[in-house]
């Protein structure tokens, strides 16, 4: 109980201490994709189009095989309803090289035969898939994140195992690879505490890394901050950021900033609706809005056409919406 209390006081302490910034309506670009409703999807930005794969519809059923892409966020065409890949659920995405690449995740919800994934596909076009490895050097996993960085692609963290896990599942291990092939193990320590459902983004030359924590079955939530200029070697840059723990977010940068959007908490039980943006990690401020999508996690979240867009999630129900949100090219300074 006294460590419930001390976290209350703590996220109070912090929100009491954020700066909050009123900013322009969300437009809702549908209110209905041609995907089914979903969370913990893959998704990417490639050949000026939006992607979705995979993701999660319920704990008891094998996850969706299909690829949907669109060139505005409205009209989505399924390019396949079965790509070869299986673990669909919570994998990592990005796009590197000319191609579109989705690796990891997870199988079959709660039902037997579940697994994670050390497998590693990659595309040029969404139809046909080639696998670069079955077995990468990183242990098989989901949950991770994962950034392009000096001409790489990098996997941090992550777990093994989504519902029955331990906290020995937990990963805060770093490996980079420059074709999908080959992995380097960075390092077998980043610092940072070990965690899954946290999010990574580049910029200003380094690699940054937020929240997340643990889900089963000991729950553990953080809103720290750290970076790195190698990938190896981490500074912690804030123990406490005002946007409360949290795991399931997403995060872009945009506008010269490092954004982090929505997400779920345990204490206290709940989806977030929020946004904040930070160009050094330390200091954040909330970007509110008078319309915006209501609260999710498990969101995807793009930076395209000049815009902020998130798709999907779990919005108590699934979702299937897709929002966007334009800056003016002088934001923040812009009032």
């Amino acid at each position: 109980m006294r460590k419930i209390l001390f976290m209350f006081f703590g996220l109070a302490v912090s929100l009491l201490l954020a700066a909050e910034r009123p900013g322009p309506d969300w437009l809702r670009e549908t209110a209905g994709a041609a995907w089914q409703p979903r969370d913990s999807q893959g998704e990417l930005v490639f050949k000026d189009r939006l992607w979705i794969f995979g993701g999660w519809f319920q704990s008891f059923e094998a996850p969706p095989r299909d690829v949907w892409s669109s060139p505005d966020g409205k009209d989505w065409r399924r390019v396949t309803a079965n790509a070869p890949w299986l673990h669909s659920d919570l994998p990592m995405s990005l796009p590197f090289k000319n191609r579109m690449w989705l690796m990891g995740g997870w199988y079959n919800g709660r039902l037997p035969g579940h697994s994670a994934s050390n497998t590693v596909w990659s595309s040029n076009d969404g139809a046909n898939w080639k696998r670069a490895t079955a077995n990468a050097g990183w242990s098989p996993r989901l949950a991770a994140a994962v950034v392009e960085f000096k001409g790489r692609m990098w996997m941090l963290g992550g777990t093994e195992n989504y519902y029955f896990g331990d906290q020995h599942s937990l990963k805060n291990d770093v490996w980079s690879s420059s074709d999908g092939k080959n992995w380097r193990l960075e390092t077998a320590n980043a610092g940072w505490a070990p965690r899954a459902y946290h999010q990574a983004v580049v910029h200003g030359g380094r690699i940054w890394v937020f929240g997340g924590g643990n889900y089963v079955p000991q729950y553990q939530a953080f809103n720290d901050v750290w970076s790195s200029d190698d990938g190896v070697h981490w500074t912690l840059v804030t123990q406490s950021a005002p946007w409360s723990p949290r795991l399931w977010f997403s995060a872009v940068t945009y506008r010269g900033q490092m954004w982090v959007l929505g997400g779920w908490s345990k204490i206290p039980e709940q989806n977030w609706g929020d946004v904040w943006y930070s160009s050094d990690g330390a200091n954040w401020t909330r970007l509110t809005a008078k319309n915006i999508w209501k609260e999710r996690h498990e969101l995807s979240a793009f930076v395209f056409q000049d815009r902020i867009w998130i798709a999907g999630g779990h919005a108590k129900p699934l979702s299937n919406e897709v929002w966007s949100l334009y800056l003016p090219p002088n934001f923040p300074s812009e009032k």
